[in-house]
């Protein structure tokens, strides 16, 4: 089993749901959180006055999938969140040992 994290841009959480959920992904967890990359920020101007951003406004999506689809998540995730501009995001993929539903008590695979 594979976790899949994605950070992307806020407005492109819909097409990637949508992509996950077309490869078969049964559920996720999505997080509004900030930060900043290589743009380190940005200046807005407001009532006149300029003022610096440095932590933008991004969606944090994380996912457990079976190690077989995990390639095919990456490339789901990377096609539906590129807009071709600086901060579109990043995914990680790290393995995980070990699954349990709590309701049913099944583990590995099964309680994906």
């Amino acid at each position: 089993m594979k976790l899949i994290i994605a950070v992307i841009k806020p407005g492109k959480l819909e097409e990637v749901r949508n992509a996950l959920v077309s490869l078969g992904a049964q559920g996720m967890t999505v997080s509004e959180v900030r930060g900043f990359g290589r743009q380190r920020g940005h200046k807005e101007l407001y009532r006149g006055a300029e003022y610096e951003v440095e932590y933008l406004p991004k969606v944090k999506i994380e996912l457990v999938v079976d190690d077989s689809d995990a390639t095919k998540a990456v490339e789901a995730i990377s096609e539906a969140a590129k807009v071709g501009a600086i901060g579109d995001g990043k995914v990680f993929v790290l393995p995980v040992e070990q699954a349990v539903r709590i309701r049913t008590g099944e583990t590995g695979a099964e309680a994906l």
